[in-house]
């Protein structure tokens, strides 16, 4: 099956789809090195319709250019949630499911060897993970096809800043991942 976007657009699997201004299905292209999932569209996503444009994508990026060598345009964006939870609480288990389908589709059609899972939902969706991210952070894992790590999301670190350096680290894990890949 091949994914197609415009069927994520006019998606309503729950009931996000009644207050979302954009669906946020993704960036780049799936034929890219590096797939990059956060949790779910922000405000600032939300109203252009691109994950991580905010300040946390911000912050994102330039870590990723400079730890890995990888722009934006050089990966592929995309949340576990494809619309904005009200007041950006964390996603709901029915949420997660309605928009499971649609993740799936495309971490199937990426050819991406690394899986950079950002924040601790996209760890459990897409890692399996069941431990707190101080526990999973730079620990790679094997996921059939390729390999998947997690790191902070960057609103924690801009929360605390130290968690930069924490995701500067993990983030020179998945740059030596996809040199061996």
């Amino acid at each position: 099956m091949t994914f197609d976007p415009d069927l994520v657009r006019a998606c309503t699997r729950c009931s996000l789809a009644t207050s979302r201004t954009h669906v946020v299905v993704g960036s780049g292209s799936l034929s890219s090195r590096l797939l990059v999932i956060g949790e779910a569209p922000g405000r600032d996503e939300d109203l252009q319709g691109q994950p991580f444009v905010g300040r946390s994508g911000q912050l994102l990026f330039r870590l990723l250019v400079e730890e890995v060598g990888l722009s934006r345009e050089e990966c592929y964006v995309t949340n576990t949630l494809k619309c904005r939870p009200p007041g950006n609480r964390a996603p709901v288990p029915a949420e997660l499911a309605a928009c499971r389908p649609w993740l799936d589709e495309q971490r199937d059609e990426s050819t991406a060897p690394v899986t950079l899972a950002v924040g601790l939902t996209a760890a459990r969706e897409v890692l399996g993970a069941t431990l707190p991210m101080g526990r999973i952070h730079g620990r790679p894992r094997h996921l059939g096809r390729g390999s998947g790590l997690a790191t902070y999301h960057p609103a924690a670190a801009l929360r605390n800043p130290e968690i930069v350096d924490v995701m500067r680290a993990d983030l020179q894990v998945v740059r030596a991942l996809l040199e061996n890949a």
